[in-house]
């Protein structure tokens, strides 16, 4: 079974009809033998998901509340990301977009392209200025190679 938080197994518990009494006794018993730990799990989801779907800190902060992480350990999780590992995702996640083919040199091309590469990274958490400047970056060494 994979990890799961704690607010997620209450959810899954309330599904089955489990009394809520009777889900918190156990709860508070898989925290005490240490079958759950909220600040354990987030530190797994963290790695997994920045280095898997190369999300950004905004996107897996989140996923995390949406999993009942409390902000103090979704924070210390997100911690182990350094700001260079954040744009070193990027600017992978950029270069495997990058279509040969693509005329970098027409004006409306290369802004079109620019403009879907930034969303792109816009929907997987980056800031805008980021995206757009990782984008760029990226697309001016494209053209240089070309």
């Amino acid at each position: 079974m994979a990890p799961r938080s704690r607010l997620q197994l209450s959810r899954k518990l309330a599904e089955r009809n489990v009394p809520e009494d009777v889900a918190e006794a156990v709860l508070d018993r898989f925290e005490e033998v240490q079958l759950i730990d909220d600040a354990e799990f987030a530190r797994m989801w963290v790695r997994s998901r920045s280095q898997s779907k190369k999300l950004a800190k905004g996107a897996i902060r989140r996923e995390l509340a949406d999993k009942g992480i409390e902000l103090d350990a979704a924070e210390e999780a997100l911690s182990q990301l350094s700001d260079q590992d954040e744009e070193l995702a990027a600017r992978e996640l950029v270069q495997r977009k990058l279509r040969p083919g693509v005329d970098l040199n027409d004006r409306a091309e290369r802004d079109k392209y620019t403009r879907r590469l930034a969303s792109m990274l816009a929907r997987k958490g980056y800031a805008p200025s980021m995206a757009f400047r990782i984008v760029g970056e990226v697309l001016a060494e494209a053209g240089t190679l070309e």
